[in-house]
């Protein structure tokens, strides 16, 4: 059995799907995970590739999963759906995130990364200028309006 090295992860809003690879694609396991054991399960897993379907719920579980280690790749759901083999379903979804994620030529959305802080944390920033761009706007609306 190998080591894992890339987890798809399907997200939803109680229960989660995870698919585990190694290097070669083949299949370690397949795991459905209630939410309350989530990041419990990513905290006993060594760090690796995380992979997930770009959406809104994809930035807040990228940023808890790289406070654990691993490194995070939200991939837009266009880029997945080549790789589903069969009918829709949560654990299909996260073999084919799985799948797209070991792709070497797959280019992710967003990264989801680490950088230091003001003051001296770590904080998640998605994106490379995304979210700095964001919060410029956010600034200047509030100057505008008040």
């Amino acid at each position: 059995m190998g080591e894992i090295t890339t987890i798809g992860l399907d997200i939803a809003k109680s229960v989660f799907q995870a698919h585990g690879a190694d290097a070669s694609g083949s299949v370690l396991f397949r795991k459905k995970l209630p939410r309350s054991r989530l990041l419990a399960f990513f905290a006993s897993q060594p760090p690796c590739v995380v992979a997930m379907e770009a959406c809104a719920g994809a930035h807040h579980w990228g940023r808890e999963l790289i406070r654990l280690g691993h490194t995070v790749r939200l991939i837009p759901p266009a880029y997945v759906k080549p790789y589903l083999k069969r009918q829709k379903n949560d654990m299909a979804d996260a073999e084919a995130i799985c799948e797209a994620a070991q792709r070497p030529t797959m280019r992710s959305e967003l990264e989801t990364s680490r950088r230091r802080t003001d003051d001296g944390g770590y904080g998640a920033t998605v994106g490379e200028t995304g979210s700095r761009k964001t919060r410029a706007n956010h600034r200047a609306a509030r100057a505008r309006s008040g």
